[in-house]
């Protein structure tokens, strides 16, 4: 067997108007959608980063996929990784100043992911097993989720005729946030809560936690990520405030930009008495990382993405990695499809030192989008099930596809600007400034 045809989908999906500390979403998010054609006529899928940038590393793969058995996976690898190290710069690694899939350091590791994800589909699909079970077997079945608040203007995304409805309203108060919370618990099931900070005053949003907690209580974990926003001073002041409402199971996420200013947090609170751990889904996103952070104390929970950490395979080394090196783990989302939900579902079955459940921005997309057959991928008690299909166990509805496809080659933008939507709805001024307070 060998792969016979690339096909690439660029995708636009509507998307509401949250907001982090990089600015607006706009209207729409780009994703791309993978597709790997076998001459045994099995076609498997793979979802990843949107927009031009994403979507030219791939078409320069072709070569290196093209006429390659998907079952060698570590010679693909390989060739991606010397054509990267080719055209190695140096640089940051990080992604403090950067949104995610946007590095250009990473474009290797991003690239050879999707296209990892896709040829594991293919192989599942041969031999009739889960994409999981391929990699070794699952810890988990029913891999968890978290609620995922973001504050927000109103509207529901889109554009035009095609602006979609607000199911969550308006949400800029403490008490905004626990109304968002309590439809989205009820309607997803979820057991733990991560807020999207940096956007408020951090008073406020010390404030939205503590409604949170007072509305759910100690059995629904709580995190907070202001994306950097704060200065050490900051963080270790909010760090100090929340410091019950981040206990149990919770956690505080990459409060201060960099490695150094994680650890001068983690110093700090600890002299206090304050155990509470710092996650990182920005300091942290290479394997050169983890030993920084572990030896420095400035990341305790990692948090991994098989879309920019090279695939679900590499996850599983991170999450062995992850374990030795005494640090916790669990799984940073963008904007994503329902194929998308699927990678992160196996990814997490297959980890078992991956024991927070996962981000996941799954229910701010809309059914209107979906480009899986059949619909979306349910959420139920807080969880995706893996079916007992084949590869992903999800499959293409070509319709939709190319109607996301359509929709993509109508916009004007071609790249996530969370800036320029700010200055052009909110302050024609506005800079991402780190930090903020």
């Amino acid at each position: 067997m060998k792969i016979k045809e690339l096909r690439l989908h660029p995708a636009a999906i509507a998307d509401g108007p949250l907001r982090s500390s990089y600015g607006r979403h706009a209207p729409y998010a780009l994703r791309t959608l993978v597709e790997l054609k076998t001459t045994d006529g099995i076609t498997g899928i793979s979802e990843t980063y949107g927009g031009d940038g994403p979507l030219a590393a791939l078409e320069a793969a072709r070569p290196l996929v093209e006429g390659r058995d998907p079952f060698q996976l570590t010679p693909l690898w390989m060739d991606l990784a010397q054509r990267a190290e080719q055209d190695r710069k140096g640089g940051d690694r990080s992604q403090t100043y950067l949104v995610p899939g946007e590095n250009p350091l990473d474009v290797h590791t991003r690239t050879y992911a999707a296209l990892e994800v896709a040829c594991l589909d293919v192989i599942g699909k041969a031999v009739g097993k889960p994409l999981c079970d391929l990699v070794g077997g699952r810890a988990r079945s029913s891999p968890p989720f978290s609620a995922y608040l973001f504050y927000k203007h109103g509207g529901g995304g889109g554009m035009g005729d095609d602006a979609r409805e607000d199911e969550y309203g308006e949400c800029l108060t403490p008490e905004s946030m626990v109304a968002q919370c309590k439809q989205m618990v009820a309607k997803y099931g979820f057991k733990e809560i991560k807020l999207k900070g940096g956007v408020l005053d951090p008073d406020q949003e010390i404030e939205t936690l503590r409604q949170l907690r007072a509305a759910f209580g100690p059995a629904y974990p709580l995190r907070i990520d202001p994306n950097c926003a704060w200065s050490v001073e900051t963080s270790v002041r909010v760090g100090r405030k929340l410091k019950d409402e981040l206990s149990g199971g919770g956690y505080l996420e990459d409060p201060a930009a960099g490695m150094d200013g994680m650890a001068e947090v983690r110093q700090r609170l600890l002299a206090e008495g304050n155990e509470t751990p710092l996650a990182s889904n920005v300091a942290t996103t290479a394997f050169e990382h983890l030993p920084v952070a572990q030896r420095t104390g400035a990341v305790q929970i990692v948090l991994s993405d098989p879309h920019y950490w090279g695939g679900i395979r590499n996850q599983q080394h991170l999450s062995k990695f992850a374990e030795v090196l005494g640090l916790g783990l669990s799984m940073h989302s963008n904007n994503h499809l329902g194929v998308s939900m699927m990678i992160m579902a196996h990814a997490s079955a297959c980890c078992p030192h991956l024991t927070f459940a996962c981000d996941t921005h799954y229910p701010w997309q809309t059914e209107v989008d979906e480009v899986v057959l059949g619909g979306r991928v349910p959420i139920v008690d807080g969880c995706v099930h893996i079916p007992d299909k084949p590869g992903l166990g999800v499959e293409l509805d070509y319709d939709q596809l190319a109607r996301v496809s359509e929709r993509y080659r109508k916009l004007p933008y071609r790249k996530r600007d969370d800036e320029a939507e700010m200055r052009k709805h909110v302050d024609p001024n506005w800079k991402r400034i780190l930090p903020r307070w």
